[in-house]
């Protein structure tokens, strides 16, 4: 079970570091969003893969999982959806702005826009 894990949050890192490398604007916010997702496994694994064993401790219980990791993933999920929505609006308006999604643009110069003006 463990292996299974460390190799999803693996795939997950290796794809986002791709993604993120690309140059342009929608693979960068799906390579952040991997990563983001793969933290967030990270952090789920950290406290210890129980399969059915209650969050809180209880009368009888002899193991229970630790709520800690469980709270900082839901924590961790509402902020990169609104880290999302935010990256995806910047990567709008740059689009909008320039009628090109490439992350790595020049700005233009004089010249660039005397010679696109005629």
């Amino acid at each position: 079970m463990e292996f299974l894990v460390a190799s999803a949050i693996g795939i997950l890192t290796a794809g986002g570091i791709y993604l993120t490398l690309r140059l342009r604007t929608f693979p960068v916010i799906l390579g952040v969003s991997l990563l983001t997702y793969a933290v967030n496994v990270f952090l789920f694994a950290s406290g210890r893969l129980t399969v059915g064993a209650p969050p809180i401790l209880q009368d009888g219980v002899s193991t229970y999982t630790d709520p800690l990791p469980q709270a900082l993933v839901l924590t961790a999920i509402v902020i990169s959806f609104g880290m999302t929505a935010v990256v995806v609006m910047i990567g709008l308006g740059a689009f909008l702005g320039s009628d090109d999604d490439h992350v790595d643009d020049q700005p233009q110069t004089d010249e660039d826009r005397s010679e696109g003006a005629s």
